[in-house]
């Protein structure tokens, strides 16, 4: 569980939000909806420990992991790595035979996971970019988090391929009770996949059931 109670993020005298209260229950699949500038990565970043709260508070359960996936990002086309190769930087360097065993397997069962496991060869300059993104979910979920984050993860895809890609994180979500909180701008994707919104307005958030989404909720100076 998440929750906050009147979570309050000021920097110096600009206000970010106040007074957020909601909650999220483990396995949910939420969206954080609303126009460019309105707290929602900044909400993400004292999830993650990244920022510090004004007042208030945030709970979330220290054991719960968080896994973070980033807006898409353009890779040169001689980028030096693989799939696998890629993913394996988010483990820690070992010496250890057993620790290095361990952690072949564990990069096995990630790629099998993300429907990597044919494509760990490709360098990943010439992968497609929802290949890519699979490379950054793999990379997230190493850690075998609780909560997953969607930082716009599905922004520059095509509509295929962002399809994919939800498919994916929503199996992920459902076979692992993975909690997924979803930013994004992107209607369509919210109404398919997720079971509500936290809809950020005027400095607060209003909690919104999936048949209350609307259109026009993304249309404000996003």
């Amino acid at each position: 569980m998440i929750e906050a109670k009147d979570l309050t993020k000021r920097f110096g005298k600009q206000l970010v939000f106040e007074n957020l209260n909601f909650q999220i229950p483990d396995g949910e699949f939420i969206s954080l909806i609303g126009p460019n500038g309105s707290g929602k990565t900044t909400l993400v970043k004292i999830m993650m420990g990244l920022e510090k709260k004004t007042s208030g508070e945030l709970r979330i359960d220290k054991r719960q992991t968080i896994g973070y996936v980033p807006q898409f990002r353009n890779i040169d086309l001689d980028y030096p790595l693989d799939i696998e190769q890629f993913v394996r930087l988010n483990l820690k360097f070992t010496l250890s035979p057993n620790k290095r065993r361990e952690d072949n397997k564990l990069i096995e069962t990630i790629l099998e996971k993300t429907k990597l496991t044919s494509l760990k060869n490709r360098p990943l300059g010439l992968a497609s970019g929802g290949e890519k993104q699979k490379a950054y979910l793999a990379q997230a979920l190493l850690n075998d988090p609780k909560i997953l984050i969607l930082d716009e993860s599905t922004a520059s895809l095509d509509v295929e391929v962002k399809m994919q890609l939800m498919d994916l994180v929503k199996e992920l979500n459902e076979k692992y009770n993975l909690t997924v909180i979803f930013i994004t701008h992107d209607y369509e994707l919210t109404k398919k996949y997720t079971s509500r919104a936290l809809f950020f307005k005027n400095k607060t958030i209003e909690e919104v059931k999936v048949d209350n989404i609307s259109e026009d909720m993304f249309e404000m100076g996003s």
